[in-house]
């Protein structure tokens, strides 16, 4: 495994500069909205007035590319780089974290002496340091996972420690993120609001939903027959609910007095979660095809850029790493090689000079490749994107130097970016010395025996039927260093049932207790969903305090066992959470 203490950890010791003339960044980032999903790229169904204005009063990329699928997309934002070279090759269980020697936007800025802080869906790794506070964010408030099961006042977490939301998470989301730029109203912010709507589940407060329900929904997708009008019309209200949470944003920076010297970014991390409108794009979430991953993409900077522009040539994710670096007069601390570009130029000059370039995108298998005009598509076909958006009609007999070229930077590609993708020896940091909490969630666990998970989607999964006594739940784990740290796990259990001793060992270190409680909360979620949902359904878990375990320092199988079973069951399991205590 990697070195626990990261290059940009290292990095910041070493690196301060006086940031005070120099202009704070706020960059939103959605969850599963589609190009369509805003009104200024044409699409009547609903109304984004504040997300539109960003684009009026700033500029607007005609095709600015991401990721097919979410974690991915951060990771590429972050760090600048593709991600299939940073280990992110996944949506769960690991799979989704980046390399811990890959160095973030959050660590540049924050070596440039700006505060940096993030508010929303991390998804690139929960425990420390590959928690958002370990890769360079100073504040963090939100889930780490890779989607939640319910948006109205949900467990989140702040700075590791679990808390509970304050109503609707996206309008709860906002409110922390404010609340960060007025405390560091004085002094350049950083602020990353990664908003996971409208991802599924669902749910939206009444007040948008209600705007939707019955509306007549006018622009349609290229296969109408394959909409569902109630997941159609939540992400459109979703989409509304957004938007009103951006205006709120730029109301408090002009409140504030600093929104000419603001810059401003809103994009998404891939196509629509959903069959909508989209412009008449091939492909959707998950599709390396154009409506896969073309996304809006506007900044605004009123002190520097001009309002009004549409930008033309191609941009990508991997660029704004490099480019806000730049915008803001800041060196990079990544000292990797970068795949992204800064767009600075583009943005700033009239008339700039700019090289034509070749976008790669991949999820897994599928990997496409764009230029200014082409795609070279995952099936091989190669589309005129300027006469034919919709990938209908493949030229690649018309034009097949075109294609040769497109195919040698997929090739490049897979034997650079993806050498060793998918091999995973990365164990789960279970404790670190420079962090106080440590959530183990079933997510990142694996059953034996019986035990199941309750959805085939781990990300916001608990474990269930457990009805064995023999029957363990394990993770691959690594002890950051040795120290005492108090164990509490989130169980669910009927009367019936209550009674088994559990153990909970790594190495020579054990810890037991009984499950003496009952507690048995139902199913619940689904009773605010607007549309059925295919992720798992959530329940009010209890904390039982298990006790101290004193863990040494080295690598290891964590194991969560059954000592006695008294009932027919020995309980649902949710969550682990170490806490520190001699530290």
């Amino acid at each position: 495994m990697k070195q626990f203490l990261s290059l940009a950890s290292t990095l910041l010791l070493s690196l301060s500069v006086f940031a005070a003339d120099r202009p704070n960044v706020v960059v939103f980032l959605t969850d599963d909205q589609g190009w369509g999903d805003v009104s200024i790229n044409g699409n009547t169904n609903l109304s984004t007035p504040h997300i539109d204005s960003l684009a009026e009063e700033g500029v607007r990329f005609d095709r600015f590319y991401v990721c097919a699928v979410c974690s991915p997309t951060r990771a590429e934002f972050l760090t600048g780089r593709y991600h299939a070279r940073s280990g992110v090759y996944s949506t769960s269980a690991g799979g989704e974290r980046m390399d811990l020697d890959e160095v973030t936007i959050a660590d540049s800025f924050r070596a440039a002496g700006y505060a940096t802080g993030a508010f929303g869906k991390w998804h690139n790794g929960m425990q420390y340091p590959y928690h958002p506070n370990g890769r360079g964010f100073d504040e963090y408030y939100g889930f780490a996972s890779g989607h939640w099961g319910d948006y109205f006042s949900p467990p989140l977490e702040h700075n590791g420690k679990i808390v509970q939301g304050e109503g609707f998470i996206v309008d709860d989301l906002t409110d922390k993120a404010m609340e960060f730029m007025e405390a560091n109203r004085d002094q350049p912010f950083f602020a990353y609001i990664p908003y996971n709507t409208p991802h599924s589940p669902m749910q939206v407060p009444d007040e948008y939903w209600d705007r939707f329900k019955d509306k007549e929904i006018v622009m349609r997708n290229r296969e109408p027959e394959k909409e569902r009008m109630g997941h159609l019309r939540a992400a459109l209200a979703m989409c509304e609910n957004i938007d009103w949470n951006v205006g709120r944003v730029l109301d408090k920076l002009d409140e504030l007095g600093i929104a000419d010297d603001t810059i401003v970014v809103y994009f998404h991390d891939n196509g629509p979660n959903g069959v909508r409108w989209n412009g008449d794009m091939k492909g959707r979430k998950g599709s390396t095809d154009e409506g896969g991953l073309r996304t809006a993409m506007h900044i605004r900077w009123p002190a520097q850029i001009k309002a009004g522009k549409v930008i033309e040539p191609i941009g990508a994710a991997i660029d704004l790493h490099p480019t806000l670096a730049d915008l803001a007069g800041i060196e990079t601390v990544n000292t990797k090689r970068l795949d992204g570009r800064s767009l600075k130029p583009l943005l700033l000059e009239a008339n700039p000079e700019w090289k034509s370039r070749i976008l790669v995108s991949s999820w897994g298998e599928k990997i496409s490749a764009r230029n200014q005009r082409y795609r070279l598509g995952n099936d091989g076909g190669l589309y005129d994107i300027r006469k034919d958006p919709g990938q209908r009609v493949d030229v690649s007999a018309e034009k097949p130097d075109v294609a040769k070229r497109l195919q040698a930077a997929i090739d490049r590609y897979k034997r650079t970016a993806m050498k060793g993708y998918g091999q995973d020896d990365r164990p789960f940091v279970i404790a670190y010395p420079d962090f106080k909490y440590t959530q183990i969630p079933a997510r990142d666990g694996t059953a034996h025996g019986a035990i199941e998970r309750s959805n085939r989607f781990p990300n916001c999964s608990f474990f269930r039927n457990w009805v064995n006594a023999d029957d363990t739940i394990t993770w691959d784990a690594e002890v950051g260093a040795s120290g005492k740290y108090r164990v509490e796990i989130e169980y669910a259990c009927p009367e019936k049932d209550v009674g088994s001793t559990i153990e909970l060992s790594f190495n020579d270190a054990s810890l037991r207790g009984k499950i003496s409680e009952a507690h048995d909360p139902p199913l619940r979620g689904g009773e605010n969903d607007r549309d059925p949902r295919k992720e798992s359904y959530v329940k009010d878990f209890k904390t039982m305090d298990l006790g101290v375990i004193d863990l040494k320092k080295g690598k290891g199988t964590l194991t969560l066992a059954a000592l006695d079973m008294p009932g027919s069951q020995v309980m649902e399991f949710r969550l682990l959470m170490l806490t520190r205590v001699d530290g």
